[in-house]
């Protein structure tokens, strides 16, 4: 089994390690038509993506990194706060460009919308308690007992792949994270972003710790975070691709990065 669909920076350190989307020999020439403006709209219902801060501003790994594609196009933008519910209708109803929340590229979606390169994908993680004399192997965790979420992707890809792990399932991942904790399973194996924030918070109390790499195969943890644009709106699209590329290469992905999520989850 290999660990696909992401372009890893240097392994700088785990809390410094930047994935890349992007194939880093591919060029890119910039678009000739470059929009003059785009209208983002988004959800601020998902920290760290999009959130209010304690004075009530608006901010996140979605607004930065919207500011970011229009700098680099020099066009003029702007960013609502719609309900989720309402984000796609804004869409068609050509009240915003652009959808920046995660939208997932469904069949059904890719019917009347067109969606960008992914920017940002949510692999999935091992997790292990901090402990020298651990001899878990993420690559080989047959034997061991590895808690998941009930009906998670996680579950069927410990099935599937591992059909020798001693598989302990829990109704809650909260409940799995706590097994983990109190030390009656081997590893937790779960969403990476998720993680990241429970090893760095309150709840775990500095217990566990990521081990080995991030898995990303297609059909369990391959799907992205893009942009959504109408069907009809190519400009947009092929400028926001190349945006996002220059974001990338030019180190703002990197500081935007590493801002909103200090402890990388790949």
């Amino acid at each position: 089994m290999t660990i696909s669909s992401a372009f890893l920076g240097a392994p700088l350190g785990q809390a410094e390690t930047i994935p890349n989307f992007w194939d880093p020999k591919a060029v890119v020439d910039k678009p000739a038509n470059i929009p003059d403006k785009i209208q983002f709209v988004s959800t601020d219902e998902h920290p760290p993506f999009v959130f209010r801060d304690t004075d009530g501003r608006l901010t996140g790994f979605h607004i930065d990194l919207a500011r970011a594609l229009c700098n680099v196009l020099e066009s003029s933008c702007s960013l609502r706060i719609k309900p989720f519910s309402e984000l796609i209708p804004a869409l068609e109803e050509e009240e915003a460009d652009a959808v920046i929340a995660g939208l997932a590229q469904t069949q059904e979606r890719a019917i009347v919308l067109s969606f960008s390169d992914p920017y940002l994908k949510l692999p999935a993680r091992f997790a292990v308690r901090e402990d020298p004399s651990s001899t878990f192997n993420p690559a080989f965790p047959e034997g061991r007992k590895i808690a998941v979420e009930t009906g998670s992707r996680h579950e069927a890809f410990i099935r599937r792949f591992w059909p020798g792990a001693d598989i302990v399932t829990f109704d809650q991942v909260s409940d799995a994270r706590q097994a983990l904790k109190d030390g009656t399973v081997d590893a937790h194996f779960g969403d990476g972003l998720s993680l990241s924030f429970w090893l760095r918070g309150e709840e775990s109390a500095g217990c566990c710790t990521f081990v080995g790499g991030p898995w990303l195969e297609p059909g369990f943890f391959d799907e992205g975070l893009s942009i959504a644009l109408r069907k009809d709106d190519r400009d947009r699209l092929e400028a926001i691709n190349y945006a996002l590329r220059q974001v990338y290469q030019n180190g703002t992905y990197r500081e935007l990065y590493l801002r909103y999520f200090p402890l990388s989850f790949f």
